[in-house]
């Protein structure tokens, strides 16, 4: 790739991931300059590289995301239609779900999902607003008092960029931008004390964050033998025991919890994948985690296409929740993200002999990796951003709002919901599921560091606590945190405006709420309460 070494733009998105692809669409589609970059080389995140199919909520088909988010769905939808060899009940179901999965009414192949967002980018690119460079980490930044002046970001042959910008979006999966240009932030579990949360720790606890999971795409071939080389932290993962599993074993067929689910795995069901339940509310007491991530189901598609469904292994039992991989020295944080793949690896060894599947087979041609593993992990929790608003608990939780619903902010920039706060078991030992949340709207004021003016969070960095980062953290929220972080960027250029600025004057507020309305971006529920 040649590169030149600076480079000025309007708007400076670092991270490719949902909500980086999201921010730079809005910023490039209100006239800013835009150049987004990505470390991994897929853009996409927990869509693509990260191999998580959408986290979707109950209501996703009707209402609950973005114009620009449905699109991406719509176009998902299309592309299996025009490309892949449906059924003709497939071809006909209106929401078509590609892997009949019940994570969400659309769990698709990560190279689908990067061909719709490409050609959403595409006319951007085209008209010379968007400039996109894969394979740069973020090493360095220039911050003059409450102003980023430059980005200075890394290619892995070592070529280095340097970025001047008018206004910088973190993006990334982990905030790295935070301490880079010194924006004060929080990570971990906050004290009870500061947030009010009757559920969080009377100290607080930083580096006590949920775990993260390294998934995998596997198939099945009944008959053949695809073991593995056992992996060399086997012994270690098959001996573990977490706090949360009440003393069972992280590798076995129960979940965290003192009742703990009891699981299944049953390949290639004869079962009909147009017809998967995804109210989360109502999970089976032994659910089958094949068909709960799958990304193919072969009876989606005329018989011979496929000869087996492809699956996500990103379960229970290989959320690692040893240590964080961030906030601490670079050689623990590679410690534990070494780790995370181990522990993935010994659950498919686990499954291929203990459980008795030895046709269980990795799909790195699906995941563009020569081992089946994604790309990239899957971090649940990001640095946080000390912002002008904190979300908490009690304004969200169904069990501390009651009948009002979610908090009502003035300052609505967006909405979202997903099933429960859904906390993984943590590094600091804490179980799972963290509540059952209302449909709930994202503040502008979560999006403002309480110091930096433009400096602004496009991913789950905002200003959520580590518990309503539960529910804030989703796909369909997460695109809606870039898409307003992107407008916002794109709407103080065009009005000579700063971000705090928009928040503290009424009239201004109004205007750019009219812009995202404008843009397809809703800012309330229909027939919620408003609720202060």
């Amino acid at each position: 790739m040649h590169m030149a070494r600076n480079v000025a733009v309007d708007v400076l998105v670092v991270g490719g991931g949902t909500g980086g692809v999201a921010a730079a669409l809005a910023a490039a589609r209100g006239g800013a300059r835009v150049l987004l970059t990505e470390a991994t080389e897929w853009l996409g995140g927990q869509l693509t590289s990260q191999l998580v199919p959408p986290d979707e909520h109950v209501t996703i088909e009707r209402e609950g995301c973005t114009t620009s988010y449905r699109a991406f769905r719509d176009g998902v939808r299309e592309l299996y239609r025009r490309e892949y060899p449906l059924t003709d009940a497939a071809r006909a179901t209106r929401h078509l779900n590609p892997g009949g999965g019940w994570v969400s009414p659309i769990c698709h192949e990560p190279r689908a999902a990067l061909a719709v967002l490409d050609a959403m980018l595409a006319p951007h690119r085209a008209a010379g607003r968007l400039t996109v460079h894969t394979g740069l980490e973020p090493v360095a930044a220039e911050a003059d008092g409450d102003t980023v002046r430059a980005v200075q970001l890394r290619l892995r042959d070592g070529t280095e960029l340097t970025v001047e910008a008018a206004y910088v979006l973190d993006a990334t999966e982990t905030g790295d931008l935070l301490p880079l240009t010194g924006t004060e932030y929080v990570t971990g579990f906050e004290s009870a004390a500061e947030t009010g949360e009757p559920e969080a720790p009377a100290t607080a606890q930083p580096l006590n964050m949920q775990a993260i999971t390294w998934a995998m795409a596997v198939e099945h071939r009944p008959g053949e033998d695809h073991t593995i080389d056992r992996p060399a932290g086997y012994d270690f993962w098959r001996a573990y025991r977490h706090p949360a599993w009440a003393g069972r074993p992280l590798l076995g067929w129960r979940g965290p919890g003192e009742r703990g689910t009891r699981y299944r795995v049953v390949p290639n069901p004869d079962d009909d994948p147009q017809a998967a339940y995804i109210d989360h509310r109502h999970i089976p007491p032994d659910p089958d985690l094949w068909t709960y991530r799958r990304i193919a189901a072969r009876r989606t598609f005329k018989p011979g296409a496929y000869d087996s469904d492809v699956t996500i292994l990103n379960w229970p039992m290989n959320d690692y929740p040893v240590g964080p991989v961030f906030e601490v020295p670079a050689a623990e944080a590679a410690h534990h993200l070494a780790g995370a793949r181990d522990l993935t690896l010994s659950l498919l060894y686990w499954l291929q002999t203990e459980g008795g599947l030895p046709g269980l087979r990795p799909r790195g041609d699906i995941t563009g990796t020569p081992d089946g593993l994604a790309m990239a992990p899957y971090i649940r929790e990001s640095r946080r951003i000390r912002a002008v608003t904190t979300i908490v608990a009690q304004d969200v939780l169904t069990s501390l709002r009651g009948a009002h619903g979610a908090r009502w902010y003035a300052d609505s920039v967006g909405i979202g919901h997903y099933y429960w706060m859904d906390l993984h078991p943590s590094t600091g030992g804490d179980g799972g599921l963290g509540g059952i949340p209302h449909p709930f709207e994202i503040p502008l004021g979560a999006l403002l560091p309480v110091r930096m003016r433009n400096l602004l969070p496009a991913a789950k960095n905002i200003g959520t606590t580590h518990l309503t980062n539960g529910c804030y953290r989703v796909h369909p929220v997460e695109w809606a945190i870039g898409e307003a972080a992107g407008t916002l960027a794109a709407h103080c250029l065009s009005g000579g405006l700063t971000p705090h600025q928009v928040r503290a004057e009424p009239r201004l507020l109004e205007d750019f709420q009219h812009r995202l309305l404008t843009a397809g971006v809703p800012l309330r529920w229909r027939d919620r309460p408003a609720s202060g």
